[in-house]
């Protein structure tokens, strides 16, 4: 009886925060470490079930680089970085393509299904909601068909939204003369977040959020806002591979996004435990 009680008390806490994000948007960006770790997604896959069944309107945007890695490997295609960006020539294009935007967004939308939700995959296969550009350096080093995203088809997405059923979105996106782009998993998922007004973006990563002591995941610090993130960067607290990150937050605050949030997609159900309690388990950064 007392486990039967604990577990309406835990209802009980998260109705509060239901009734706040119902009918609110929440961008998810799905990386390729979580999208490779069967257990973790699963457990992703069943939080986003639960949002949208309490009525929230989770949209997931996701990468894939290490499908793509094994990917190329296959077709004996080495890969290559310029800038932490994935160079990518005619050959590795088809195959970033045919994982991305073909297998993966597939995969992610029958998973959906398959646990009991409603997706909807969208893609060049199916209907593209990502338009924009080459990207250019500003060394002026050529990325080949790397582009960032200059619009997003918002009409599509919330359509799907509010008849129920998850948008899942590859981090691609199309010319104005039809062309294909490679686009960063965290760039793209910024824009679909400012296109659509959302209430929160976030990024499931592989480490539990900011840190007071980057090597020591008990010094988390659980809320942030802007004025004290850009402290952290200037004192070296945020340092590193974390610093383009929480920049990339900052400027999407400053975009129409109320919150941002840093969350170890490996953790089980660690969106539910971030949304829908007080205290959180990630880094929450807000205006």
């Amino acid at each position: 009886m007392q486990e039967a009680i604990t577990k309406a008390d835990t209802l009980i806490e998260a109705m509060g925060w239901i009734r706040k994000f119902r009918g609110k948007t929440t961008v998810i960006k799905l990386g390729g470490s979580i999208v490779d770790n069967e257990e973790a997604l699963m457990h992703i896959l069943l939080d986003v079930i639960f949002m949208e069944s309490v009525g929230m309107k989770p949209v997931l945007v996701h990468g894939g680089g290490k499908a793509i890695n094994r990917a190329l490997a296959e077709a004996n295609i080495e890969p290559k970085f310029i800038q932490g960006r994935r160079w990518t020539n005619p050959a590795t294009l088809e195959v970033v393509e045919r994982v991305l935007a073909g297998e993966l967004n597939v995969f992610l939308t029958e998973e959906i299904e398959r646990l009991g939700g409603r997706a909807m995959n969208l893609s060049f296969n199916t209907t593209n909601v990502l338009f924009g550009e080459k990207l250019t350096l500003p060394d002026g080093e050529d990325l080949g068909a790397v582009g960032h995203v200059t619009r997003v088809d918002r009409s599509v997405i919330e359509g799907l939204s509010y008849t129920d059923q998850v948008p899942v979105i590859p981090s691609m996106c199309e010319g104005e003369n039809g062309e294909h782009f490679n686009v960063n998993a965290d760039t793209a998922a910024m824009a679909v977040a400012q296109s659509l007004g959302a209430e929160k973006l976030v990024f499931l990563s592989d480490v539990n959020g900011v840190r007071r002591d980057k090597d020591d995941p008990d010094t988390i610090i659980h809320s942030l806002n802007a004025d004290e993130a850009r402290a952290l960067i200037s004192d070296g607290t945020i340092a590193t591979g974390m610093i383009p990150k929480v920049e990339a937050c900052l400027e999407t605050l400053g975009r129409g996004v109320k919150k941002v949030h840093i969350v170890d997609g490996a953790l089980r159900h660690s969106l539910l435990l971030e949304i829908f309690t007080t205290s959180g388990v990630g880094t929450e950064i807000r205006q």
